[in-house]
């Protein structure tokens, strides 16, 4: 269902790197981190932590957790597979910083969030294609 899923987490100055460490793991926990170090608008210091999870196993994990969300999120996010969803069947996605510290998962649309690229197999790799393909998976 996913090839792989990349992730991208922009940790500022005045915030706990470990505890957004902590939530990404809460999300994705076979993420293994890399830290990039880069200035910001402001010239504060900002921590990317960025990575990609590619095995199976652990994607299927993903995903599965993913159809666990509450009713009122997965009926948000198939009505917004359309405009999370590039030409090239990649989902993107964004989750709570907060929340997922506190071991929940939220969907965000916008704001200071944890980013996700999930890479879905869907051949061709096509937009249609994975939308439905996805839409077959969270409603059974």
């Amino acid at each position: 269902m996913i090839h792989n899923i990349r992730f991208r987490i922009f940790v500022y100055k005045d915030e706990n790197e470990d505890e957004l460490i902590q939530g990404l793991l809460n999300i994705l926990p076979s993420a293994r981190i890399e830290k990039e170090e880069a200035d910001g608008i402001f010239n504060d210091d900002i921590t990317i932590l960025t990575g990609l999870v590619d095995k199976k196993r652990f994607t299927k994990e993903f995903f599965n957790s993913l159809k666990n969300l509450d009713r009122y999120q997965i009926d948000k996010l198939i009505l917004d597979l359309d405009k999370k969803m590039d030409d090239n069947a990649n989902l993107f996605l964004r989750f709570s910083k907060e929340d997922a510290i506190n071991e929940k998962w939220t969907i965000v649309d916008s704001g200071n969030c944890i980013h996700l690229k999930v890479k879905i197999a869907a051949y061709p790799a096509k937009k249609e294609i994975a939308i439905s393909k996805i839409k077959k998976e969270i409603e059974n």
